[in-house]
C-alpha cells in the first residue's frame, strides 16, 4: 500500500522592462520547497508564444489544413527554460 505523497509544481512568469524572469518552485510531502529562477533578456523571449497561444495557433493551423515551413517559436519548456517549438 502507497501512502499519499503530495507534491506541488509552481511556474511564475514575470515579464518586465528588461525581459522576462521564470521561478519554479517544486515541495513534496514534508520537504523544504525547492526554487529555481531564470532570467531572459527582451532579446531572447522576442517572439515568445506561451502555452495558451500555441495551442490556439495549433487550432489555426489544423483548420487551414496548412503549416507554413520553418514556423519555428522560443518558448519556455516544463523545467522553465527556453527552448524553440516548431511545427
Amino acid at each position: 500500500q502507497l501512502r499519499t505523497h503530495p507534491v506541488e509544481k509552481k511556474t511564475h512568469i514575470v515579464s518586465h522592462q528588461h525581459g522576462m524572469t521564470v521561478t519554479k518552485t517544486l515541495h513534496e510531502g514534508e520537504a523544504d520547497p525547492q526554487c529555481w529562477n531564470f532570467s531572459y533578456s527582451q532579446d531572447e523571449v522576442r517572439g515568445l508564444l506561451p502555452e495558451g497561444a500555441s495551442l490556439l495557433l495549433l487550432r489555426v493551423l489544423a483548420r487551414r489544413w496548412a503549416v507554413p515551413p520553418g514556423l519555428i517559436f522560443p518558448a519556455i519548456n516544463t523545467e522553465g527554460h527556453l527552448c524553440t517549438s516548431s511545427y
